[in-house]
């Protein structure tokens, strides 16, 4: 059974989803037998937690409801999500608080990366809400946490997961001038299901953000990720492959939606391993110099050891 973490009964508790609250619950379907995660409890995990706690940050291994935050934390693998715990948007299958967001902590930066060195990252992944209120979406605080973390850090790898800047001129500049070391937005789904799953959001603008990266800097790895069991049929996700290919991105993970609560989007079907391993087959015959695709895969999920697999992948592929 996989274990989500209930970060409803916190003291500041408000309510989590004011715009889901008068929809109707969606019956939330038994999840297969191959979905399976050990609950977390470990010494280690118990360590993670006390170094987040103690700098007062967010994790989206938490705020989301990750099921492989057991394993990740009692690595010492957290990923952080920067400016606050309530996004913007109000997409149909995220377990994050959505709402006014609260200004920024100008401190944040500086704590992410003392973190970052107490937990001893050799890869570190920071994500965020979104932050529509902002006028540049958050992309200057997302530069300053990247320069802290150099500064602190300068062995550790960074990987970002952005949100789409959606109207927010300059932004991706910003981030990118930075020099991450992977720049990762999510498609999330198939256009199609934009719609319903992710109204807030443009598909063709989540892709031309990724197409802009490499503009700017075609040496920096680009990644996106889906989740499949929202609706969509195989030739979606296979134009989808395409659509990411034509934008030169590098990376591609896949992994099984699972609704967080009755009024999140229902899973329409739990896709087979054998589903996942054959979207891994066809992803890297269309080009991909990476792909990870199983139920359990998420963005942040191995993330230092997929880095290092990704730089041996394109060193392999340039013929060094």
């Amino acid at each position: 059974m996989t274990t989500l973490i209930d970060t409803l009964n916190r003291p500041d508790a408000r309510p989590r989803h004011p715009e889901k609250a008068h929809r109707p619950d969606r019956t939330i379907a038994r999840k297969p037998d191959w979905i399976r995660v050990k609950a977390p409890g470990s010494p280690v995990y118990r360590e993670t937690m006390e170094i987040v706690r103690e700098h007062g940050l967010v994790t989206v291994c938490e705020e989301a409801g990750c099921p492989n935050i057991g394993e990740c934390w009692s690595k010492k693998h957290a990923t952080f999500m920067i400016m606050g715990d309530t996004c913007t948007r109000a997409c149909a299958f995220c377990n994050v608080r959505t709402g006014l967001p609260g200004p920024l902590d100008a401190a944040e930066p500086d704590k992410v990366a003392d973190a970052t060195a107490k937990l001893g990252l050799e890869h570190v992944v920071i994500t965020s809400v979104d932050r529509d209120d902002l006028e540049d979406g958050g992309a200057d605080h997302f530069a300053r946490t990247i320069t802290a973390i150099r500064r602190d850090c300068p062995d550790t790898t960074i990987e970002i997961l952005t949100p789409d800047f959606l109207r927010k001129p300059g932004a991706i500049a910003t981030v990118v001038a930075a020099r991450p070391d992977v720049f990762n937005h999510n498609l999330e789904t198939v256009p199609s299901k934009y719609l319903t799953v992710r109204p807030g959001a443009r598909y063709f603008a989540s892709l031309r953000l990724l197409q802009e990266v490499k503009e700017r800097d075609p040496q920096m790895f680009t990644k996106s990720g889906i989740m499949v069991g929202l609706g969509e049929e195989r030739n979606e996700v296979l134009q989808l492959m395409d659509d990411l290919r034509a934008a030169d991105v590098d990376f591609l993970t896949i992994g099984q939606y699972l609704q967080p609560t009755r009024k999140h989007h229902a899973v329409e079907r739990f896709v087979t391993p054998d589903e996942f391993k054959a979207y891994e087959t066809i992803a890297y015959a269309k080009g991909f110099l990476m792909v990870s695709s199983s139920p359990l895969t998420r963005s942040s999920h191995h993330a230092g050891d997929d880095f290092a697999r990704l730089r041996q992948a394109r060193a392999e592929r340039l013929g060094h």
